[in-house]
């Protein structure tokens, strides 16, 4: 069916202002949130914390400064690869330890300083390697389209958003695993780039390629989100484009071994028409994506090496294993070798002398069937996520900041379309707040419906 999107439920930045105002508390807010997550039947999450979380919302309601804190009792749930006090960080792994965590990641501090609540982590594919969420403690499936996934890695927490058990969620990108789950659970997801927001993402967060950031149903919560993620208040504070923009619009395949859905190729040029029709210069082009991928790989491969080495490999999925031995033999052969990566920054930096921004789909297919694919083979896991999600990992090689927005409805894949957004890295979160203002104007323009419950209200 098509979404409709009558009846909202209330976002983040309200919940926290009826908080605010006494007109709620943290306490309903969370009990509230708690009883929408007992339906969990898309195996958004990997932990629930019911009497932990009620008792941090407790202590919330309780705190002399609850007026001013911007995400006063607004429930969240967290990625299950960062660490939260007090609950083990099994990274959808059986080779990690059930040993509780010692302390909150700088991104959860900052979340819960803020006055957020977390009741729980979401799930994520193994080391969060791979584009759809399945691992030794289950499946996950898209809340639009039960056969499909949700995305990776941050699939548990995209689920979590677009079955409207939480309003906003953390999630973190390494190859497009914000974006990803975003595009296919018809979400706002944004990858900041480098320097932004803390990272400490594993060992070395891919060697610099992977980002903690903001999935939610609305452009407002991701950027009121983004603002406590990056201790940036300015950044809650949304401002559409105030001149027209110069809009780069490239739905060009980034190798040979994909081929874009026509679908996901009509999301961008709507998207784009709306754009025009706003008054700014829209050109279609063919993006610079580089010829040689090994740069690209060779960081997946020895990122995934780097944490896997602190593991029992006996008890690693095998495609996890075959992932770290190419890791292992890319440091080996100087595959990480800067000046390739320099070569295509400068490359792409120069396409942006023209241009303000860059639209491109999401997904060149729609997400995959939400199966064990931990249990088949290395190649097979590659090659489906090289062909279903090829758009978004050059702008983490590069760190540059990115999003996904939604962009209609695909009818016969039964999903949302989506449409990334990308500008060039500006200082002190400049290019971020671009993004979220351009978006804001798409939001504004073209609505989606926020969440799939309300989506099938008659």
């Amino acid at each position: 069916m098509t979404p409709s999107s009558a009846h909202e439920p209330a976002t983040a930045a309200a919940l926290a202002a009826s908080v605010r105002a006494g007109s709620t508390t943290a306490v309903d807010a969370t009990r509230a949130a708690l009883v929408r997550i007992e339906s969990d039947d898309v195996g958004a999450f990997q932990l629930v914390r019911a009497e932990r979380a009620l008792a941090e919302a407790a202590a919330v309601d309780a705190r002399a400064d609850r007026s001013s804190l911007p995400l006063a009792g607004v429930p969240v749930a967290i990625k299950d690869n960062i660490p939260v006090a007090g609950e083990p960080l099994r990274d959808g792994s059986a080779a990690t330890s059930d040993a509780p965590s010692a302390a909150d990641h700088p991104v959860v501090a900052r979340l819960r300083d803020a006055g957020a609540v977390v009741v729980g982590l979401t799930r994520v594919p193994e080391l969060c390697v791979f584009g759809a969420t399945d691992s030794v403690y289950g499946i996950s499936h898209n809340p639009w389209n039960r056969s499909r996934t949700p995305g990776g890695s941050s699939g548990g927490s995209a689920a979590a958003v677009a079955s409207g058990f939480v309003t906003i969620a953390h999630g973190n990108d390494g190859m497009g695993s914000i974006r990803i789950p975003a595009a296919n659970c018809g979400l706002f997801g944004l990858k900041p780039g480098a320097g932004l927001v803390p990272q400490e993402i594993g060992v070395d967060a891919w060697l610099g390629m992977s980002e903690n950031g903001p999935l939610a149903t609305t452009v407002a919560d991701a950027a009121l989100m983004l603002s406590v993620l990056a201790a940036r208040p300015g950044l809650a504070t949304v401002t559409e484009p105030a001149t027209p923009l110069r809009i780069a619009v490239a739905t060009n395949e980034p190798s040979a071994l994909v081929r874009t859905d026509p679908e996901f190729r009509r999301g961008v040029t709507e998207t784009a028409d709306a754009l025009r029709a706003l008054g700014h210069t829209v050109t279609e082009v063919s993006f610079p994506y580089p010829a040689n991928p090994l740069p690209l790989l060779a960081r997946w491969f020895a990122g995934t090496e780097t944490d896997a080495a602190l593991l029992d490999q006996r008890k690693l999925e095998p495609r996890i294993r075959t992932h770290a031995r190419l890791g292992r033999l890319a440091r080996r052969l100087g595959w990480l070798n800067p000046k390739p990566v320099d070569r295509i920054r400068a490359q792409v930096t120069a396409f942006f002398d023209d241009y303000d921004v860059l639209l491109t789909p999401t997904l060149a297919q729609p997400g995959l069937e939400a199966v064990a694919w931990g249990q088949r083979g290395w190649y097979q896991n590659l090659m489906a996520n090289i062909r279903y999600a090829p758009y978004p990992s050059l702008f983490n090689l590069l760190g540059w900041p990115a999003a996904s927005i939604p962009a209609g409805w695909h009818s016969t894949a039964q999903v949302p379309l989506a449409v990334q957004i990308v500008v060039a890295p500006r200082a002190d979160g400049a290019g971020e707040a671009a993004i979220l203002g351009l978006a804001a104007q798409i939001e504004r323009v073209r609505p989606w419906p926020r969440t799939v419950e309300v989506a099938r209200l008659p």
